[in-house]
């Protein structure tokens, strides 16, 4: 049996840094990634045999927890029908009917294959519509790895400091507008400055990739108003947290309509699959009805759609997000309390079954303020409790996933190991 650091010196000669995604390379936290082998409700298994209770839940998607038998049934069943045919099938038509359901606000729907995907062809439609180049987004927010939304992005681009990446043009800076998370002024002052260039204003509605960041009492309903009056389009990335904070999502537990809504994590239930929605009229820009293009090979694949059909239908149970708030209320609180009985700096930030812990004393309301967080107080903090079998995300700038496998036992033992870390930082 290869050992984790074996299996990282191996992928090292073929993969750049060793993973196909930064952040799992622990660069934030230190020391060797682990190298999972499976996966049944909340436990994940490394290739060395040993367990950890997980709290990252493949950072979203797994809502349901690894392995959900009536997922893996669906996914079979599509499975054997066919994995991929490259035209359309009945499932896509079904899955569009549910989150169409769902979200109202999303009256056509175009079936993607991730989340970056979803929001870059977002962007491309927005300004398409509105014959605009301009689009404001919001510092330490993170909407995948297209070059616009690389400009002060959060996720692995904030763990790593990086400011923006190379291969992204001048131009495609210059078109790119920063404002801070819950400042409505700065958005304004933009406005002011471009009022007939801003083709549209992206924004996480909960920010998820500086660490969990809830939105002020009217900041969401202040963009929508801004946006009506200068003829741009809202645009709510939902990748995290569409079917995460209630089957409505973030607009439908602020009350808040956006334009158009991208999706992804929950809605593949566990597969790769993303989307973006909203009006019919600006939708119907896209080809082959308008003149907006865009194409994907496997997007609406019949096993991801199958999937994704399934978990939307399970979370439709009575009850379901009651009982991960109340769990994720219960793990907020027990943190907080055991953080401060050991004096350490720290703040609690929660939204529905999404935590993010902060290793700093000031409120976390903006990027500016996650971004005095103590990273290497926040890796001693992961290593510790990766020793007593907690996994946590291995960077100080995303969240933890309350699943609905997770029991209160279960919190119990995450603030316990939590108590016998901070003692020791």
């Amino acid at each position: 049996m290869a050992s984790n650091q074996e299996l990282f010196e191996r992928a090292k000669q073929v993969i750049p840094g060793g993973v196909n995604s930064p952040v799992r390379a622990f660069g934030a936290v230190g020391g060797t990634p682990r190298f999972f082998v499976r996966g049944k409700g909340v436990t994940v298994t490394d290739a060395e045999g040993r367990p950890y209770l997980d709290l990252v839940g493949s950072w979203g998607p797994l809502i349901l927890g690894h392995a959900h038998p009536e997922v893996l049934a669906a996914a079979r069943e599509a499975m054997e029908r066919g994995t991929t045919f490259g035209a359309p099938t009945e499932t896509e038509i079904l899955l569009a009917e549910a989150v169409r359901r769902h979200l109202p606000s999303i009256e056509r729907v175009r079936l993607v294959s991730s989340g970056t995907e979803a929001t870059m062809s977002a962007l491309r439609l927005a300004r398409g519509f509105t014959g605009r180049a301009k689009v404001v987004k919001f510092a330490g927010c993170y909407h995948g790895h297209a070059d616009s939304f690389l400009v002060k992005a959060g996720s692995g681009v904030a763990t790593f400091g990086i400011p923006g990446s190379p291969g992204v043009t001048e131009g495609t800076v210059a078109d790119s507008l920063v404002a801070e998370y819950n400042d409505l002024a700065g958005v304004e002052a933009h406005f002011a400055k471009a009022p007939d260039s801003i083709a549209a204003v992206i924004v996480e509605p909960v920010a998820g990739n500086m660490g969990v960041v809830a939105p002020a009492p009217g900041f969401l309903e202040g963009l929508r108003e801004l946006c009506t009056k200068h003829g741009a389009l809202l645009i709510f990335d939902e990748v995290i947290t569409g079917f995460r904070l209630g089957l409505g999502g973030a607009q439908g537990r602020f009350g808040v309509t956006p334009d158009l809504t991208t999706l992804g994590k929950i809605l593949g239930g566990g597969f790769p699959l993303g989307a973006f929605g909203g009006r019919a009229d600006v939708m119907d820009k896209l080809a082959p009805q308008g003149p907006v293009y865009q194409a994907g090979t496997l997007s609406g694949n019949p096993v991801a759609t199958a999937a994704g059909l399934k978990t939307l239908e399970l979370l439709e149970a009575s009850g379901t997000y009651l009982r991960l708030d109340a769990l994720a209320a219960d793990l907020s609180a027990g943190l907080d309390r055991v953080a401060g009985a050991a004096g350490i700096p720290h703040r609690v930030n929660r939204v529905g079954s999404m935590i993010t812990l902060f290793f700093t004393a000031s409120e976390v309301t903006t990027w500016a303020q996650a971004a005095t967080a103590d990273t290497a107080r926040y890796g001693r903090f992961f290593h510790g409790m990766l020793e007593r079998g907690i996994y946590l995300p291995p960077a100080q700038f995303e969240a933890f996933f309350v699943n609905v496998p997770l029991t209160e036992a279960d919190v119990d033992r995450v603030i316990a190991a939590a108590a016998e870390v901070f003692a020791t930082l």
